[in-house]
């Protein structure tokens, strides 16, 4: 339920999603997912405290006119078009996206020498930090998880006893750490009903390995085809839409980044300030897995095995993540960083 003075995502998916001003007014109509089904409908006027704090579109197809964009960007409301693959294919509407001389400065400046490794290691360290509380929430009586919390502990202890020489170290220590993080995972079980009515691969009754049999191996994660990975893809999806939000709005270069490389396009900050809340995502997808019953219909196998998610779960799935209030604490920190 929705409170006076607090502003939600408005999260529109489906076939023939339309905004248009209508007037004066602002008028969304979400699509259809199914059938039968009774079309939504949204009207928002200026000043009102219902405004949505941004629009999430979940692999839609519709129209928006001009002036609904020119409406958007006047009140600051974001746009985020997201892909079936959980991909932020387009961010519109947003104010405030010059990047600031100074910010930009310090940036360059940070990526000389040891203050590029340190931020590194504040980085991968808050990472390791969320990783051992995410097993802790999700996992209490796990012996596998209890396993994985042992070795993370050392890991961490050993990043506060000292800064490795290189940003190749730190991956490294990342990659040691996502490894057991992930298999405390793989016999986690998922609750399904309708199963002999619409079967699936035995595989899908557990959570499994992170990497995708269509991955490749620049990317192993990517082209999900289980049903959590495809889901814990989408939810990946919508952090990247909070944390490049915070970063243009605060005027940083997304394009510096200390972790990541800026190849082919990248904003390399945007996946930095990613890492350290990627654990945060878990939980909460972890969190509604375990609240949910699934059946066979809430995915879509293709041809290729790579696994999509129905629309509608898709929208509950984003529905139940929020970071930005986790965003703007890791984003204040690194600017501290930079100092």
């Amino acid at each position: 339920m929705k409170r006076a003075g607090i502003a939600e995502p408005l999260i529109l998916t489906g076939h023939g999603v339309s905004l248009r001003i209508d007037h004066g007014s602002l008028l969304v109509r979400n699509g259809f997912t199914h059938y039968p089904q009774d079309r939504e409908e949204w009207r928002f006027f200026s000043g009102d405290w219902r405004l949505p704090s941004r629009i999430v579109l979940l692999d839609v197809d519709g129209g928006i006119s001009f002036d609904a964009l020119a409406w958007l960007g006047t009140r600051q409301i974001p746009m985020v078009q997201i892909n079936w693959r959980g991909e932020v294919t387009n961010i519109v509407c947003m104010i405030g996206t010059a990047v600031s001389t100074k910010l930009a400065e310090r940036q360059r400046a940070a990526r000389a020498g040891r203050q590029c490794v340190r931020i590194a290691h504040d980085l991968i360290t808050q990472k390791v930090a969320n990783s051992i509380a995410t097993l802790r929430s999700a996992f209490p009586n796990s012996p596998v998880a209890k396993s994985a919390l042992k070795k993370l502990n050392a890991e961490l202890a050993d990043l506060g006893r000292r800064v490795p020489p290189s940003v190749g170290q730190l991956r490294g220590i990342e990659g040691r750490v996502g490894y057991a993080y992930f298999n405390a995972w793989r016999s986690h079980s998922l609750n399904w009903s309708n199963t002999k009515r619409h079967p699936f691969p035995d595989d899908w009754y557990r959570i499994g390995p992170r990497s995708s049999k269509a991955g490749k191996i620049s990317n192993p994660n990517r082209f999900a085809t289980h049903p959590f990975n495809a889901m814990l893809n989408y939810a990946y999806g919508v952090l990247e839409t909070q944390v490049r939000r915070q970063i243009v709005a605060s005027g940083l270069d997304p394009a510096f980044g200390y972790l990541h490389g800026s190849y082919s396009g990248k904003q390399a900050l945007v996946y930095d300030l990613m890492e350290p809340l990627r654990p945060v995502i878990d939980r909460q997808v972890l969190e509604f897995v375990q609240h949910q019953r699934f059946e066979p219909a809430d995915f879509v196998l293709l041809d290729d095995g790579v696994c999509r998610l129905n629309p509608q779960l898709a929208r509950n799935i984003v529905r139940a993540i929020d970071v930005s209030g986790d965003a703007q604490k890791c984003l204040g920190r690194f600017v501290r960083s930079l100092n």
